[in-house]
């Protein structure tokens, strides 16, 4: 008779449980870095902010999640030489942001400017403005993507061939971020939920 032993299996390979001792220090009081990843981007155009939650499949809120933003300027023209457009190039916009989730409500946040539309690939139609997500966190094998589009730019996101695919339209509706306006400035709200109704949708890239 054949004895067969087993190796023990060996632990998953996430991102946490402490996502932001080593991707967000200075959420924990730890200054390592010399140059602190921000969630404030500076640049020309209508400043915004950009805020909401990630929630669980019950609805909770996550606070251990990381959570990172790519944009294009007011123009529509993203800071990195790929984007070959033939728009103003806003040299104090990084256009990029890293930011993490409270952890006593779970909220997260981005100071910024509004995105103007992009050109689609190999010269389509334009996009309608719009932010993109990444985000990872303990029990998330993978980084999740998404994108934040603004429930301002109705006629544009109507037409947006990325929102288009997306069947039935009422998912799209998981893409989209409501407008609020405190103290004078624009406020979009959007929550990511991860499971359960409504359901945000993420794209395989």
């Amino acid at each position: 008779m054949t004895t067969l032993n087993y190796l023990p299996e060996t632990a998953s390979q996430t991102a946490g449980p402490y996502v932001h001792i080593g991707l967000l220090p200075q959420q924990a009081g730890f200054d390592i870095f010399e140059n602190n990843f921000s969630n404030v981007l500076t640049g020309e155009g209508e400043r915004i902010r950009i805020e909401g939650r990630v929630l669980d499949g019950l609805g909770a809120p996550c606070r251990d999640v990381m959570i990172e933003l790519w944009q294009a300027n007011a123009a529509g023209k993203y800071a990195h030489p790929a984007d070959r457009q033939d728009k103003k190039l806003d040299e104090g916009f990084r256009g990029w942001g890293r930011a993490g989730t409270d952890f006593e409500t779970g909220l997260w946040w981005f100071e910024t400017i509004k995105p103007g539309a992009v050109i689609g690939r190999h010269g389509h139609k334009p996009m309608a403005p719009h932010a993109s997500l990444w985000m990872v966190s303990r029990g998330i094998n993978i980084g999740l993507s998404t994108r934040i589009y603004f429930d301002d730019e109705a006629a544009l996101n109507a037409d947006d061939p990325v929102l288009r695919m997306i069947e039935p339209a009422v998912r799209r509706d998981t893409l989209i971020a409501k407008r609020e306006d405190r103290d004078g400035m624009a406020v979009y709200v959007f929550d990511v939920r991860l499971q359960g109704d409504n359901e945000t949708v993420f794209f395989d890239i």
